[in-house]
């Protein structure tokens, strides 16, 4: 049985890279070796650096106002929403590296400084438009889910105008949110 030299040559180079550390198994480089230590000007970013399109990390995990989950566990959100940044809460989540990038250390890490916020699909543009094309019906109310108000809203066909105007302002002012606390979707 003859061997061709392509083989001999690579069967040669998997010798002296075994020799060096690495493993060869199904075409798969594992090193058996430590992470050679971290330069900082190289080419390879620390994981926990990596900005939030190569990273897959776990939704804020919702408390429902249980402060002392919070205190044991170290992460979770207590509230979610807030219309000024100092208003808005930080927590903790887990995140893992995507499969293609390259980066340095640990492939899964806790990222801090999440904002809790949460997105329903209200949209700001077109609730302001709502109130002021159909204010009068009660139509923004009935978008942020304030259903109460808006059949009122509704029946005395915008409190005669007043209301309708009233609303207009809350709106731009921020001082009319969606009912069930999520925040504004920062798209259109």
């Amino acid at each position: 049985m003859k061997s061709s030299p392509c083989i001999v040559v690579s069967l040669v180079l998997g010798l002296t890279r075994f020799s060096q550390g690495v493993v060869l198994t199904a075409g798969i480089n594992k090193t058996t070796e430590q992470q050679p230590e971290y330069r900082p000007e190289g080419p390879l970013v620390l994981c926990k650096f990596l900005p939030r399109e190569f990273v897959d990390c776990d939704e804020p995990t919702d408390l429902k106002g249980n402060k002392t989950a919070k205190e044991e566990t170290g992460k979770g959100c207590v509230k979610f929403g807030g219309s000024r940044y100092e208003d808005v809460e930080k927590t903790k989540v887990e995140c893992n590296v995507l499969p293609d990038i390259e980066c340095y250390g640990s492939r899964t890490f806790v990222r801090e400084g999440v904002p809790c916020i949460k997105y329903s699909g209200h949209y700001f543009t077109i609730t302001l438009l709502y109130s002021i094309l159909l204010g009068f019906l009660g139509m923004d109310r009935f978008c942020l889910g304030h259903t109460g108000t808006a059949v009122g809203k509704l029946l005395t066909l915008g409190g005669i105008g007043v209301w309708w105007v009233v609303d207009v302002i809350l709106l731009v002012m921020n001082s009319l949110q969606p009912e069930d606390g999520s925040n504004w979707n920062p798209y259109v």
